[in-house]
């Protein structure tokens, strides 16, 4: 009868631990997936800035020694990323792929003229700093227009801003829910134990001395919940990079390196102010008030 009675605490003991461990996991994961989204906020931001081109268009007639000097110098500007030359002819063939349509059989001419693709740096996509290089590029007289998308450019940047201040307060909230139901796990397993706490501290026992168990059992519980937590954002962080390798998740060590840091230290420091005052409320309890 014993044994079975010990087997059941047993079993019974071991569910509480993994439901804690579950729990923390689950909770530490979806705060990594925010911290992630936090970490990664301008990268992706600037993934989505350096799809924007400027198109200078050349006057037809512009030598190719100046075509050249200017493909040259726009490539080594400190705004641009690369700066490709299209000429009429291919810039005739990708319009009819487009269109579906050879227009230039109903013109009689091609209309289009010689163009620099310029690819930028996600820092220079601003309405002002791309007016200032389009000025810059459009001063000179073998330039005939240069274009760019002036109305995407204000509303990707309106939006990055706005995707980005309401990501930072979902990881606020977020983060002060994730601490509450940690707490609560902790407080729930501990509430199990709260008349060997009360039996502890009528024979003598020091709060320290009763407390530092519950300490170092949950200190062991927290680290294995940041263990499964890290192991199911590797699983995610492979699994984007391996459908969306152009965001790069995997290029910066350092990001990476922070992030599940942050979520062991987290893990451990949310589990030991947890088990501290949870300890301490059944610690101050008196006898008649543990039944409540």
């Amino acid at each position: 009868m014993s044994k079975s009675f010990e087997r059941f605490q047993k079993r019974k003991l071991i569910s509480s631990y993994f439901s804690v461990v579950l729990s923390i996991g689950l909770v530490l994961f979806l705060l990594g997936i925010l911290g992630l989204l936090v970490l990664n906020t301008k990268k992706m931001a600037d993934h989505f800035k350096e799809q924007i081109t400027i198109s200078v268009f050349l006057k037809d007639t512009a030598k190719q020694v100046e075509v050249d000097q200017l493909q040259k110098s726009l490539a080594m500007a400190e705004y641009a990323k690369e700066a490709v030359y299209v000429s009429k002819e291919e810039a005739a063939i990708q319009h009819s792929e487009d269109i579906g349509e050879n227009f230039q059989d109903f013109l009689g001419y091609n209309p289009l003229k010689n163009s620099l693709d310029v690819h930028l740096n996600a820092d220079f996509v601003t309405p002002e700093k791309l007016q200032e290089i389009a000025d810059e590029i459009s001063s000179k007289n073998y330039v005939a227009e240069v274009s760019y998308d002036k109305p995407l450019i204000g509303l990707l940047n309106d939006n990055v801003k706005r995707i980005s201040f309401w990501i930072l307060v979902a990881s606020g909230i977020f983060t002060f829910i994730a601490v509450l139901l940690i707490n609560s796990s902790i407080r729930l397993s501990i509430y199990s134990k709260r008349f060997i706490i009360k039996t502890m501290q009528m024979v003598g026992a020091t709060k320290i001395f009763i407390r530092k168990p519950f300490i170092w059992t949950n200190l062991k519980l927290g680290m294995l919940g940041a263990l499964v937590a890290m192991a199911a954002l590797a699983g995610t962080l492979y699994y984007i990079n391996d459908n969306f390798p152009e965001l790069g998740l995997l290029n910066d060590p350092v990001i990476i390196a922070i992030l599940f840091s942050s979520v062991f230290i987290l893990g451990l420091l949310i589990s030991l102010i947890s088990t501290y005052f949870a300890t301490q409320r059944f610690l101050n309890l008196r006898t008649d008030e543990l039944y409540y």
